[in-house]
């Protein structure tokens, strides 16, 4: 029994021994893949170029040209395992996917044909497995001397259907719709209108609401939001700005007007709005810190850092003014850097601590990326 003992020790020791060995052996090759991953910033210029920024290095990397684009592109959508950025272009009636590495187009849809014409108003996302691309749609027929106004709708591509990509399936949607996410298990669409839509991605069904203009609240308005931007990336969370008029408050009193942040988890479904000053600026987009989930940071012709944590008048904690208008907000993966873009030929960088302006990385040829999108992915 004991010689048994020992020997059964004695190979359960050679086996550890073994894993041990061949967990270092396997651990070399997968550190440094997570420690070499850059955050890249994608943008676009007009009339038809996607741009590629090494934030940290401040310089930009790669510019990859999209076959009929002009007169610009709007929204992009990175897939998720950052290698192909599908954009809406051609006076905003086509998607393209360029792959970021080959810079060839690999996907495109086109959406109008013979007397209907299909606009794309911004809000567009992917699957969490990149198979699918979700696009808000604005059809009309053409008539001998008007417009026939359609019902508005998602169309759902296959992203694997490549060049000539046509819906899958075509499903009824709120009009006004500006900004649309999916939710981190693909299992809820999210339509940002007169209200939250949650929607079953699969069927178009309408499996909840929440309400934003029709809130509802004693001495409240209906809250107004004016954003286009998808910026959700590094945090998880959809965030925007938005507006609203006390009731109870003579106009002429400037603490009738509000300013408050909504935000909606996309991992948990926790949907929030919150006011956190008397309205001061206007302010377009926002995007959330990803390691201080309370930060906030908001831009237009301000840069300013909310913290919606604190009482109510401390929530605002800083503000600079700007050289320029910009209409996007990123933050870096590691909650350090404040990107602003969206317009004219530049990308400004912030520090989250102070807001003291850090970089600025210009675009090449001095391009334009009027309202493009300003995306964060890591390759």
């Amino acid at each position: 029994m004991q010689e048994r003992g020992a020997a059964m020790l004695h190979s359960f020791k050679k086996s550890a021994l073994l894993g041990v060995l061949l967990a270092l052996a396997v651990a070399p090759a997968a550190v440094p893949g997570a420690a070499d991953a850059k955050d890249i910033l994608l943008t676009g210029v007009k009339p038809d170029k996607i741009v590629m920024v090494d934030v940290k290095a401040r310089e930009v990397i790669k510019t990859l040209e999209i076959p009929n684009a002009a007169p610009g592109n709007l929204t992009i959508t990175p897939s998720p395992d950052g290698k192909i950025a599908y954009t809406i272009v051609n006076r905003w009636e086509s998607v393209s996917g360029i792959d970021l590495d080959s810079g060839k187009e690999v996907f495109r849809a086109d959406f109008s044909s013979g007397k209907t014409r299909v606009k794309a108003m911004f809000a567009m996302d992917i699957s969490p497995d990149g198979k699918e691309l979700f696009v808000f749609q604005s059809p009309v027929k053409l008539g001998l001397g008007e417009y026939e106004v359609q019902d508005t709708r998602v169309a759902v591509y296959n992203t694997a259907d490549g060049i000539g990509a046509k819906p899958v399936r075509l499903m009824p949607a709120p009009r006004r719709t500006a900004v649309m996410s999916l939710s981190k298990d693909g299992k809820k669409l999210y339509l940002l209108n007169w209200d939250l839509t949650v929607m079953d991605p699969m069927t178009g069904a309408v499996v909840d609401v929440h309400k934003v203009r029709n809130w509802g609240r004693a001495n409240f308005g209906e809250p107004d939001i004016l954003d286009v931007w998808p910026q959700w990336e590094t945090a998880g969370v959809f965030s925007t700005p938005y507006y609203v008029v006390r009731t109870d408050k003579s106009p002429d009193d400037p603490a009738a007007y509000k300013t408050g942040l909504l935000t909606l988890d996309l991992e948990t479904d926790e949907f929030k709005m919150d006011g956190f000053e008397d309205t001061a600026v206007v302010i377009f987009s926002s995007v959330i810190n990803p390691v201080r989930r309370n930060e906030a940071y908001m831009v237009y012709t301000t840069l300013s850092k909310v913290d919606m944590s604190k009482p109510l008048a401390e929530r605002l904690v800083k503000r600079i003014n700007l050289d320029h208008t910009y209409y996007a907000v990123n933050v870096s993966s590691d909650g350090t850097e404040i990107y602003v873009g969206g317009t004219m030929d530049d990308i400004a960088v912030y520090s989250t601590a102070d807001l003291s302006r850090i970089g600025t990385i210009k675009m090449p040829d001095g391009g334009d990326q009027a309202l493009s999108s300003l995306r964060l992915i890591q390759r």
